[in-house]
């Protein structure tokens, strides 16, 4: 079940109030992302697309984490029944559902640790997921960002960007750009997109 655009727009916006930062306009590039290159997908919703990239980051809402954002969005999605939403909360950061490939610090519980690796063995990649994490790894808090540029200011930031993940992120990105045929930052107007508050 999804939330409607609306509601994902207003459940951002209080979940902004609670944890004051750039992570909620990084949420608002990959909904535009997501929602522009859906558009060029004939399997694709971008309705669905938008609501799924606006709250993949949904956990954030409660505090600066880093793994535990993780599980916090994907278990605060399921107890409001948006369980479309809870996985790619789950799948956003695991583009080969390995926890292991987790940039940043592991800072859950060993429940939270368990209910991650858990919900990632009992999921199949679909295009909605991939769709989400290429949109992840090009969205910056002011626009859309080249991916090469973007992973290297994650390697910056906390000293290692493993190179499985680098690829599995030019693997996305080829992928999408074969599905739709053109450039993705032509797709998602890379150089004129910025986002809006509420938009």
């Amino acid at each position: 079940m999804l939330p409607t655009r609306q509601e994902a727009e207003r459940l951002l916006l209080e979940a902004e109030k609670c944890n004051i930062g750039t992570w909620g306009d990084h949420s608002r590039v990959a909904a535009h992302c997501a929602e522009s290159i859906a558009k060029l997908c004939e399997d694709l919703d971008p309705e669905k697309a938008y609501i799924l990239g606006l709250l993949h980051d949904i956990g954030r809402k409660f505090g600066v984490r880093h793994l535990g954002h993780v599980s916090d969005g994907y278990s605060y999605m399921m107890s409001l029944s948006y369980d479309e939403v809870g996985r790619v909360c789950l799948t956003h950061s695991f583009n080969n559902l390995k926890v292991e490939e987790y940039i940043g610090n592991v800072d859950t519980s060993d429940e939270e640790y368990e209910l991650i690796v858990s919900g990632l063995a009992s999921i199949t990649l679909d295009e909605y997921d991939r769709l989400i994490q290429l949109c992840d790894a090009l969205a910056g808090s002011e626009g859309v960002l080249n991916i090469e540029d973007r992973m290297n200011d994650v390697k910056r930031r906390y000293g290692n960007f493993p190179q499985v993940k680098w690829d599995s992120n030019m693997w996305l990105k080829d992928y999408f750009e074969k599905k739709i045929g053109m450039d993705i930052y032509e797709a998602v107007d890379k150089d004129n997109y910025r986002p809006e508050r509420g938009e």
